[in-house]
């Protein structure tokens, strides 16, 4: 269904009012605004569970140009709660495609707002800030929107990885089998199991309340800690698991959420971002090697670097060489590490792949000793 010609509204909780046409369903959602700067990959970023509950405004002009495929997304659905876009595509031009963008918000119940200035609507929440805004296709009071917006809760303080993390356990398993890793579903992307699988990885996913007991009955050789939504801060439960996993002593890898976890359980303080970094061209320094890494990037919380600084317990690995927030720790007692930025890079850049091979190989020198 073509409703282009439906009227949309984008209202932010500052008050700011922007216009434009309605894409996906007809509808109303709310959620924390955020943007992606990234100039492909928005079925990937769609379906990426970290963004569970935050309305997306992507910076890049066309959306939906080359179509859907199944085989490129990272969950089992769209994640975000709406997008706001400048040119949404009904068409598509990639033979490969299996269907448009439309039906597909359409099969996920997605509201999307189009024709909005982008631009203008970027460069506001970058001076502004993060907050919250509604956007609807059926109501254009804006008091009524201003008041339906006061009820919708901050993400800061806001658990969210109990609303993606998996309810049983799975496994998946290559052709060859060299060790065995626990991943902790935080909201985990399915290019991270991809890439373990790749590798010759035996991934066993576990819902985010698993205990110790659970994780090591299965006998794993090492840990991953997944990315996810929501404030790390306000994970106190999970925080005390990853405690107790790492007094296992076993290889342990966190990713973005997971990173953020790790760095609470050590001790250090996580904080809010002005905007967040969302985009597939944020360099990173690996501060051990002296190497540049351009990284793909999702996340609106951070580790507070000062805390990190005057820790006994970890050091900083990797910068944002942008404004030069952490992006990377590790534990100086054991082998545990894990980075802000996604390896994985789906969509993005393959720089930090060497992070899993440096998983594998601290995996195999643990088990030989």
């Amino acid at each position: 269904m073509d409703n282009s010609t439906t009227n949309g509204i984008v209202v932010l909780e500052d008050g700011t009012v922007f216009q434009g046409k309605s894409a996906g369903i007809i509808g109303t959602s709310t959620g924390e605004i955020c943007f992606n700067t990234g100039m492909t990959g928005y079925q990937e970023i769609y379906t990426d569970p970290s963004y569970f509950g935050q309305l997306m405004v992507c910076a890049t002009a066309h959306i939906g140009n080359y179509g859907i495929d199944q085989d490129e997304t990272e969950s089992d659905s769209v994640k975000i709660a709406g997008l706001i876009c400048k040119k949404f595509s009904n068409g598509y031009s990639r033979p490969m495609a299996d269907g448009s963008l439309q039906n597909y918000f359409e099969d996920n119940q997605i509201v999307a707002i189009t024709d909005v200035d982008t631009r203008a609507l970027v460069r506001h929440i970058r001076d502004k800030g993060a907050m919250n805004v509604i956007i609807s296709s059926e109501e254009f009071d804006v008091d009524r929107l201003k008041a339906q917006l006061k009820e919708v809760p901050s993400m800061q303080g806001l658990e969210l990885s109990s609303k993606v993390s998996t309810k049983a356990s799975f496994e998946k398993i290559p052709d060859k089998v060299k060790c065995k890793v626990a991943l902790m579903d935080y909201g985990t992307k399915n290019n991270i199991i991809k890439c373990l699988i790749d590798r010759g990885v035996h991934v066993k996913v576990f819902p985010m309340n698993s205990v110790t007991k659970d994780v090591m009955d299965w006998n794993p050789d090492g840990i991953m800690l997944s990315n996810g939504p929501g404030d790390p801060s306000a994970m106190s439960d999970t925080v005390k698991q990853i405690q107790l996993l790492l007094e296992t002593k076993l290889p342990l890898f966190g990713i973005c959420l997971g990173h953020q976890l790790l760095s609470l359980a050590c001790g250090l303080k996580t904080e809010k971002m002005h905007n967040g970094h969302r985009g597939i061209n944020h360099p990173v320094k690996n501060l051990i090697t002296g190497k540049g890494e351009i990284t793909s990037q999702n996340h609106g919380f951070v580790v507070e670097r000062q805390s990190a600084e005057e820790s006994n317990l970890v050091e900083i690995t990797h910068e944002h060489l942008n404004d030069h927030t952490v992006a990377g720790i590790r534990l100086k007692n054991q082998e545990a590490f894990s980075v802000q930025f996604h390896p994985e890079a789906s969509p993005g850049p393959h720089d930090s792949g060497y992070l899993f091979d440096q998983f594998i190989e601290i995996i195999k020198k643990s088990k030989h000793n």
